[in-house]
């Protein structure tokens, strides 16, 4: 029978609690929402407002993976959805607002993926995210050069940026503006990533084309598009091991020589949050928003 656990007055099936999802280190179900649930204060503020697409992995990383956007069957009621905008018409989308949609949605066991911009204002980004994606050999540490020169060029527009590790081989940068359609901020990480391509012409390509890239850093700037998505903050991967999309102090990007010093796992976060609180908590700020020049 599956259990049901009340959860802020809610009513909340969570099943299979001991099926392990990470085979390399034994990692189960269980022990993922456990994650959820201790990690909620940072994560919901990253996820309000915003559609989620959920990246399903139901029988772990080495199963079938899957996005599911629209609302998935058999959702509760008091889940809150919204109709958002699509290039083939308006959809359906989940938003996790609270604790309770949070444990409910990680039952389904799910990566969260949301767009730069907030419901109520779907034609506005309030981020700008740059997506560094390593090419083999080059790894984070290459990624972590990048990220510092595009920290300084975007400080130069009164823009500040802020990093946290994709969960993968990457980096991810992101930083809070206003003003903007998600078409401009998707033009202007574009300029940006074309200048870090010039200024790093050994180090960065800013095409997708997969023959530029081994040994090199893609600055993947078209993640600002308004359809696109981004794995959010303190979302665990689809990984051999339950790797965690981390937020990081830009002392430890400077400081990164080896990959492994920037690879943090769901029982890293809790006293990475205690000594740090909320690394990207300005992100969320309107107040710390630049406008684009």
């Amino acid at each position: 029978m599956t259990p049901i656990t009340e959860v802020e007055g809610r009513r909340v099936a969570l099943s299979n609690l001991d099926k392990v999802l990470y085979p390399a280190s034994g990692f189960t179900k269980g022990e993922v929402l456990h994650y959820y649930a201790t990690t909620a204060d940072v994560l919901l503020p990253h996820l309000r407002d915003r559609p989620a697409s959920f990246l399903r992995y139901p029988d772990g990383p080495d199963g079938q993976v899957f996005f599911t956007k629209n609302v998935p069957p058999g959702t509760p009621e008091w889940v809150t959805t919204a109709e958002v905008p699509r290039s083939e018409g308006p959809a359906r989308m989940v938003l996790v607002q609270d604790l309770a949609s949070l444990m409910w949605a990680a039952n389904l066991v799910t990566e969260f993926h949301t767009p730069q911009w907030v419901v109520q204002e779907p034609e506005v980004a309030d981020r700008i995210v740059f997506d560094l994606d390593p090419g083999a050999p080059a790894t984070v540490v290459e990624c972590c050069e990048v990220a510092l020169w595009l920290r300084e060029r975007l400080a130069a527009d009164s823009i500040e940026a802020y990093a946290k590790t994709s969960g993968s081989k990457g980096l991810h940068l992101l930083a809070a503006v206003c003003g903007a359609s998600s078409e401009r901020v998707s033009e202007y990480a574009k300029e940006l990533a074309v200048e870090a391509e010039r200024a790093l012409p050994r180090l960065v390509v800013h095409r997708m084309t997969r023959s530029l890239r081994p040994g090199k850093v893609f600055v993947d700037w078209s993640q600002n598009a308004g359809r696109k998505t981004t794995a959010a903050p303190y979302t665990l991967r689809a990984r051999a091991e339950p790797l965690v999309s981390a937020p990081v102090t830009w002392g430890e990007v400077e400081e990164c020589g080896a990959p492994a010093q920037l690879a943090f796992l769901a029982g890293d976060i809790a006293p990475r949050v205690q000594d740090y609180g909320d690394l990207l908590a300005p992100v969320l700020d309107p107040d710390r928003a630049g406008p684009l020049p």
